[in-house]
């Protein structure tokens, strides 16, 4: 339980300069992104949602439901919210252990999560779960890269980065296959570190 309340309490304090931290990544990679949510459809879950600084990238009228764990991430996404045009309800919840009934979304959307998610592969299985059996699930992620000096680097980041961010040697690739979807794209964004996966239940 203290294990839990410690990683929602470091999303917390990461809330105060989220904005400013991912301002770089926004411009860097936020076509991509756009290109990606574009094929979103139907019911739709952010997982993660942060601050919402994502809300953007979506086309309109689609209905959302953004999900975060953290209190005050969910704070400010919720003013971002009602920027967007279209239907997009901001929920704090656990990707972990969603409370939403099976096969109730079309398509699951996730960015910079599952390098953050404590038990990733539990949280792709609770997606897989909540998914219509024709779901589709859309992922912009940081996973671990292939080259072996930069995997060991990151392997060394790791333990000091996670403290007040993200992991970086998540093998996110692997991990959705064991959540029991099947991966029908993987596009390298930046090297093979950032990556979009497309995967259908």
């Amino acid at each position: 339980m203290k294990e839990i309340q410690d990683h929602v309490e470091k999303w917390n304090k990461a809330a105060k300069t989220f904005d400013w931290m991912n301002s770089g990544v926004e411009r860097r990679f936020g076509s991509y992104k756009r290109t990606l949510f574009a094929k979103a459809r139907g019911k739709v879950m952010l997982v993660a949602a942060g601050t919402g600084l994502d809300f953007a990238l979506f086309p309109p009228d689609l209905d959302i439901v953004a999900i975060d764990f953290s209190p005050r991430m969910v704070e400010q996404a919720k003013l971002k919210a009602a920027q967007y045009p279209g239907h997009l309800e901001v929920v704090e919840a656990d990707v972990e252990d969603l409370k939403f009934p099976d096969e109730s979304f079309d398509t699951v959307v996730t960015s910079c999560t599952f390098c953050s998610v404590p038990d990733p592969v539990q949280g792709l299985k609770e997606v897989h779960r909540i998914l219509r059996p024709d779901g589709q699930m859309l992922m912009f992620e940081h996973v671990r890269p292939g080259n072996l000096l930069l995997g060991a680097m990151m392997d060394v980041m790791t333990p000091i980065v996670s403290k007040a961010g993200p992991e970086l040697n998540r093998p996110t690739a692997d991990n959705i296959r064991r959540a029991g979807f099947r991966i029908t794209r993987e596009f390298n964004v930046y090297l093979d570190m950032v990556k979009l996966f497309e995967a259908a239940k």
